[in-house]
């Protein structure tokens, strides 16, 4: 998935905002479901973020273009392990391992077969 850095993603002096290399892995990995139709998430069933390992490697500036992309480390039955990327004319500037997990009703709950089989043939994003 590619996003443009646009004025309000950025500090003072126009680089990045820290926190934002965290909303557009969200974006990849909700773009992801969305696009393929399966999960229907409503306020009682989602994925929630249970830990995040983030390493800044560079910068990234208004206007620059950047690519996010992903693949699972590990699925269990109730959250997987994701490594993203994000990169910058094909120089890795940020990764994270995000750990997600599935919730229905605010409790860890069992992912659909239909999702466990998508994530498991999913090695990339």
């Amino acid at each position: 998935m590619k996003i443009r850095v646009y004025y309000e993603d950025t500090d003072a002096a126009g680089i990045v905002y820290h926190a934002n290399y965290i909303k557009y892995c969200e974006r990849a990995r909700s773009e992801l479901f969305f696009s393929n139709g399966v999960v229907k998430f409503s306020p009682n069933s989602h994925f929630v973020v249970t830990k995040i390992e983030a390493n800044f490697l560079a910068t990234a500036s208004l206007g620059d273009v950047l690519e996010i992309k992903g693949r699972v480390l590990e699925l269990k039955k109730a959250s997987a392990v994701m490594l993203q990327e994000i990169f910058k004319d094909d120089k890795k500037i940020f990764e994270a391992k995000i750990k997600v997990a599935f919730v229905v009703d605010k409790k860890p709950t069992k992912m659909s077969d239909k999702v466990l089989e998508f994530m498991e043939k999913f090695k990339e994003f």
